[in-house]
């Protein structure tokens, strides 16, 4: 005679006719998942703030994925007014975007440098740097991979030599430097992410001039250059006032 079985079990029964929702006692683990779907809690969030002016410049945009299987997230250099957004504003606008918008699991951002105007749509390294450093720990770790589109010599050498010790380790080893866009489609399909017509037309005029990307041939348009190294905040309202103590 076969022994007895120990084993504990229930059996829950509902009576279909009782007018009795049984998805609570069926769906607890989905709805459980759900809830986790974003990493962030409240304290990065911003939903009383308006960022519609932000969104309509299209600088920070989520996509679709790279061969890998991240999420991108495309970030178009010309597109972000440096004059006119600070740091911290810049920082809430990314932390609620992540936030909102990116689901779980790995995500990489495809960063294009194209025609970049230091002056113009830089907030500098420093405040790139303090911004990642104050992501969460878990979404950084989920960065997989920077595509650093056009970067140029400037670009180049700068992260080569100073940008250990203005970026973390951690991300300064995610960074990949794409000098073409048929690079780009060596990890990203092209129907995942939109390209916007002025960077085809700047990797067109690099595929003519390909020199300028080793520096011998010379870049008056300054497209090149590397983001500026300053902390920006407040500087532009610091030299209008030393503009006016000066006269």
């Amino acid at each position: 005679m076969a022994a007895d079985s120990s084993d504990d079990f229930s059996v829950l029964v509902l009576a279909s006719d009782l007018g009795v929702d049984g998805r609570p006692f069926l769906s607890y683990g989905e709805e459980e998942e759900q809830e986790n779907w974003h990493d962030c809690s409240d304290q990065y969030l911003s939903p009383d703030e308006d960022f519609s002016d932000l969104d309509l410049l299209q600088f920070f945009h989520l996509q679709g994925s790279d061969k890998q299987g991240n999420r991108i997230f495309r970030v178009v250099g010309k597109y972000f007014p440096a004059l006119v957004v600070n740091g911290e504003r810049l920082k809430r606008y990314i932390f609620h975007k992540i936030c909102s918008e990116l689901p779980e699991g790995p995500f990489c951002i495809v960063y294009m440098h194209s025609t970049v105007q230091k002056e113009d749509n830089s907030p500098g390294i420093t405040i790139l740097r303090w911004i990642y450093e104050e992501l969460p720990s878990n979404i950084k770790d989920r960065l997989q991979i920077v595509y650093f589109i056009h970067p140029g010599l400037r670009s180049r050498l700068v992260f080569a030599t100073l940008g250990r010790f203005f970026l973390s380790g951690g991300l300064y080893w995610k960074i990949k430097y794409v000098s073409r866009l048929q690079y780009l489609w060596e990890d990203i399909k092209k129907a995942e992410i939109e390209i916007p017509e002025f960077v085809k037309n700047h990797d067109d005029v690099l595929e003519h001039r390909p020199l300028t990307d080793y520096g011998i041939e010379p870049d008056p348009s300054h497209l090149t250059e590397v983001p500026s190294m300053a902390y920006s905040f407040g500087r532009y309202e610091e030299r209008w006032t030393s503009r006016q103590y000066m006269s």
